[in-house]
């Protein structure tokens, strides 16, 4: 691991890191060992092959992680891949809590790393979910009909507001609540703006 390759953004968040320092520390051995360009995005050490993300390092309370964009693609002959929520469609986690995790698994996760390489290389992609594959929940589907202006303004969205509104409306179990989601965001969408807007 040259310095020369050792990105001065990852190094100011490695030494802020309290919790998994000396795991996020071992990772970035790993990965800069299988000559990737170290990045920072999104907050957190980034790995990437010609401007493609192979691999960011995180933390969360209860794990440390290595995320792999494509991982859906990945074979994982060791069954050690995670997909964070039933939502996530192409990435996927190795997790880890502890260094001792890290060091016993080395091998594996060059393996894997290695793997994700060849998958970018090789150009493959993951086939999305399109926003029609979705269910639009029966309130809002009411509330379309009731306001056409509703429907014209969800359809001018962007997919990724229309999907974000989509799985929020659609996560409560009872109607009611669902009802009350789309109600309170009714202005919004007319508005042009998303979820988080």
């Amino acid at each position: 691991m040259t310095s020369s390759r050792l990105n001065p953004k990852v190094d100011e968040f490695l030494s802020k890191s309290k919790k998994w320092r000396e795991e996020f520390e071992k990772l970035r051995k790993i990965v800069l060992d299988c000559e990737l360009t170290e990045e920072f995005k999104w907050m957190h050490p980034c790995y990437t092959l010609e401007g493609k993300n192979i691999v960011l390092i995180h933390g969360f309370k209860e794990y440390c992680a290595l995320l792999f964009h494509k991982g859906a693609l990945l074979k994982d002959p060791q069954g050690i891949l995670i997909q964070q929520t039933e939502n996530v469609q192409a990435a996927r986690q190795i997790r880890f809590t502890d260094i001792q995790q890290i060091v016993e698994q080395e091998a594996i996760v060059k393996a894997y790393i290695m793997e994700a390489i060849e998958v970018e290389k090789a150009g493959l992609e993951v086939s999305l979910k399109k926003n029609e594959d979705y269910t639009v929940p029966e309130e809002l589907q009411n509330k379309f009909e009731e306001m056409p202006a509703l429907k014209a303004a969800f359809e001018e969205l962007t997919p990724g507001r229309q999907r974000a509104y989509l799985l929020h409306f659609s996560q409560p179990k009872q109607a009611k609540t669902r009802e009350a989601r789309v109600e309170k965001y009714v202005q919004q969408i007319l508005d042009g703006k998303g979820l988080n807007d």
